[in-house]
């Protein structure tokens, strides 16, 4: 995992080199669609990289949390739509070979019709999460605009805590990944327990109706 990591940082130091701002843009929006390019690494590099080693103010680091917000709400909304366009009618038609009945999809119509706000919100402040919650959103067709500002404000939050922390490490700003590196295991056991209690639960329903 180290040695991937590293590769990243090493494309991501191109990249911020080559086109600067933009390139945190790019590389938020694919994290932001269901692609795991850490945040944790890009955030904290661009407050290294493109403040505190040009001799900004530490306020710039907002700066960096708005254009790591954008590219964000960039990737969210494209895997939002994919999600609502492509996602939802083949989960509705073929879903049932991966365990996902029209019952599960109208479960998640009414958990983001009753939650949608919180859950575009504080997903933004989850590491693994946040990169993946976008889809299900537009599976479920929350409110657009709604899941556009959220993510928006969420993400910005996000990207301006992680670009200061690199601001503040500098140099050593990979101490920022390390810190939060723990909190990715306990996140993702829990979406793996989800899993396989969903799957379990799903087998259970198909054995008692074979009964019958």
């Amino acid at each position: 995992m180290h040695a991937i990591e590293e590769q990243i940082v090493l494309f991501l130091q191109e990249l911020f080199q080559t086109i600067g701002w933009t390139g945190v843009v790019i590389a938020m929006a694919i994290e932001s669609a269901c692609i795991p390019l850490p945040s944790e690494i890009v955030m904290p590099l661009a407050g290294w990289m493109l403040v505190q080693a040009q001799g900004l103010s530490p306020w710039h680091t907002a700066w960096a949390g708005l254009i790591g917000a954008i590219g964000c709400t960039i990737g969210s909304a494209l895997t939002y739509w994919f999600g609502a366009k492509g996602g939802r009618p083949l989960l509705l038609r073929y879903g049932r070979y991966i365990l996902i009945s029209p019952h599960d999809i109208q479960l998640a119509d009414r958990w983001f019709e009753r939650y949608g706000e919180s859950t575009a919100f504080f997903s933004r402040l989850m590491p693994i999460v946040r990169t993946f919650i976008s889809l299900p959103a537009g599976v479920a067709r929350m409110n657009f605009a709604r899941f556009v500002a959220l993510t928006f404000i969420g993400s910005f939050l996000w990207c301006w805590a992680l670009a200061f922390a690199g601001y503040v490490f500098g140099e050593h700003w990979r101490e920022v990944r390390e810190i939060m590196r723990p909190f990715d295991i306990p996140i993702a056991l829990a979406l793996l327990a989800l899993v396989a209690w969903y799957i379990y639960r799903h087998v259970k329903r198909y054995n008692a109706v074979e009964k019958e």
